[in-house]
């Protein structure tokens, strides 16, 4: 189907639920994509930039609601690589389910560790609870990130 951009854009959300569900082609990473022009675009970029004009230089485009599929523009904001990092909620390596805590098979207690700048900060010993060493995380990834609203709202 070949029209402008925003045509065409715009005939493959879903815009049924909170999230506006990019129904079209999806990249390996989970990202929408759209062609236009000979080139691929990445359907949250296009969806940023069709309601704020363009992406500032240095700045990538962070999904608030941390659904790589949703091109809703509420949802979606401009931050440093740095800021959408902080604020991902992964808990890669983390077999307690909780960024940033780790189980001391030795003891039988947890370990509080937050990454910031790629360097480890390791928090005040071992912790009794996996609660305790969650409270320690989330604190201190308060004080060291600035673009942490996944922490800040379950604070």
């Amino acid at each position: 189907m070949k029209g402008p951009l925003e045509e065409r854009f715009a005939a493959k959300i879903d815009k049924s639920g909170e999230c506006w569900e990019w129904t079209a082609s999806i990249n390996g990473a989970g990202y929408g994509q759209i062609g236009n022009q000979g080139t691929v675009l990445l359907a949250h970029r296009v969806a940023y930039e069709l309601e704020n004009g363009p992406i500032p230089d240095g700045l990538v485009i962070d999904h608030i609601c941390r659904r790589r599929s949703c091109v809703r523009p509420s949802h979606l904001r401009a931050v440093t690589q740095k800021q959408n990092a902080e604020n991902a909620p992964s808990v890669t390596g983390s077999t307690t389910g909780i960024r940033g805590v780790y189980p001391v098979t030795k003891s039988g207690k947890f370990a509080a560790i937050v990454i910031h700048n790629r360097e480890r900060h390791y928090i005040g010993g071992h912790f009794a609870t996996v609660a305790e060493a969650e409270a320690a995380v989330i604190a201190k990834r308060n004080e060291l990130h600035t673009c942490n609203e996944l922490d800040r709202i379950s604070a």
